[in-house]
């Protein structure tokens, strides 16, 4: 039987990890976060960091008790109930769905204020059509390639970064280092919260290194020292890049607030640096794309591969392509969605289904460890009860956070899967199919 080697160091699972955060990504989202927080970008970001942080480590201790594919679908369905495992990866379908629909969203909205002659929607349909077809063919992006688009991301957020540095420098009005992007007197907690709800878009993918445990060395240690460091090394990042951009930047009143950091870049960079930034975001969201649209078609043909979707139409693979055409296709439409929304409703509605299933996560470990195994002790408790305790209680509060138009469409969703559940279990008397994530690896 032919097994993955497992060649992967704790660095290389890093790097994978960060790389599918696309750190770019802060800059994408700015100016919803600037104008949702009153221009605290930076406090946004730090109050994601905490409630990802507490998440991270409950991620951490349940992949090494369960060191296999399927994240949090795995987690919960072993440590709690295979029907809220269900619900755990309906919530992550939801993730892996409309992911695609954000990114091209965001990389629509920047295109546009580029050639504002050219509408939106031409730009939405040009992301779909082009990453669809590479999908459907099965062309990937050689390791080289990718390693390339992730130095053309670094360097051009750390070229902004700098830029800000010489701008605020030449402002004698503008102090380098300031407090006020994290705490001043006009600050409101639910402001942040609701930034923060927005923010935690930047640190989906945080456990896609789960994907990869047959092929780490030492998986038990090495999946969740991988997944804190992820977490804190992306998370930084996030709050210095923001820090800088909010201090040359402190108004959050924007042309069009989608596309702010095209506009900042002009403020900082002139015509040419911003024709860099756009080329770097571009690229990023591009390679984003089509990574989130051919992740979640693979899910959704697992999915209907082990009878728990449709396996008529999901199951089923293209005869001379070998790809998962139905799903990519499916991905597609739900794609359009986004000639309909708006880049906060989009990030926010996705956002809904990643707090769900941190949460889940976060009460799988109490489950697995403090009730299942038993482990008490003054050191259990820290780590087994009060971290993931404070963890899901950050998930609850950053969801009821959200946008209310994402809140009633998250809540819409979670319907759903709870009526296919229901179907699916005839009646919930009967356990739903079990996914296996060995054999889509």
């Amino acid at each position: 039987m032919a097994r993955l080697q497992r060649t992967l160091s704790l660095g290389s699972v890093v790097l994978f990890g960060i790389a599918y955060m696309t750190p770019i990504i802060v800059l994408g989202t700015f100016g919803i976060l600037a104008q949702s927080t009153s221009g605290m970008v930076p406090a946004a970001y730090l109050a994601a960091l905490v409630a990802m942080f507490f998440t991270a480590m409950s991620y951490g201790r349940m992949a090494s008790a369960f060191p296999v594919a399927g994240s949090a679908y795995t987690y919960v369905r072993k440590a709690i109930s295979p029907k809220l495992g269900f619900i755990a990866g309906w919530a992550v379908l939801l993730d892996y769905l409309f992911l695609p629909m954000a990114i091209w969203l965001i990389g629509a909205a920047y295109l546009n204020s580029a050639f504002p002659t050219v509408p939106q929607w031409v730009w939405v349909l040009a992301f779909i059509g082009v990453t669809s077809a590479i999908n459907i063919v099965g062309l990937k992006l050689a390791n080289g390639i990718n390693a390339l688009l992730m130095l053309v991301q670094f360097l051009v957020l750390i070229a902004f970064v700098a830029l800000c540095i010489h701008y605020i420098g030449g402002d004698p009005s503008k102090p380098l280092w300031t407090l006020t992007p994290f705490f001043n007197g006009q600050m409101q907690m639910p402001l942040i919260m609701s930034g923060a709800a927005i923010a935690c878009y930047s640190f989906l993918g945080f456990d896609a290194v789960s994907t990869l445990t047959e092929e780490t060395r030492d998986p038990r240690r090495t999946i969740p020292r991988a997944i804190m460091l992820i977490t804190l090394i992306g998370g930084l990042i996030f709050v210095a890049v923001s820090y800088f951009v909010q201090v040359a930047h402190p108004s959050f009143e924007f042309t069009n607030v989608d596309s702010a950091a095209y506009e900042i870049a002009r403020n900082i960079g002139g015509d040419l640096f911003v024709s860099v930034f756009l080329i770097g975001l571009i690229v990023g969201q591009f390679a984003s794309g089509l990574s989130a649209q051919a992740s979640g078609s693979r899910l959704l043909f697992a999915m209907g591969r082990d009878g728990v979707l449709p396996k008529s139409f999901f199951g089923t693979l293209h005869a001379r392509f070998g790809t998962p055409v139905n799903s990519i296709l499916l991905c597609a439409v739900v794609a359009l969605l986004a000639l309909k929304l708006d880049v906060t409703t989009s990030t926010s509605f996705i956002n809904f289904g990643a707090f769900l299933a941190f949460s889940l996560v976060n009460l799988s470990v109490i489950f697995h460890y403090w009730i299942g195994a038993k482990q008490r002790g003054v050191r259990e408790l820290i780590l087994f009860l009060i971290f993931p305790a404070v963890g899901l209680l950050a998930d609850l509060w950053l969801m009821i956070s959200l946008d209310h138009l994402a809140m009633y469409l998250g809540l819409g969703w979670l319907a759903i899967g709870l009526v296919y559940l229901g179907v699916l279990t005839r009646g919930f008397s009967q356990q739903p199919p079990e996914m296996d994530f060995q054999e889509a690896a």
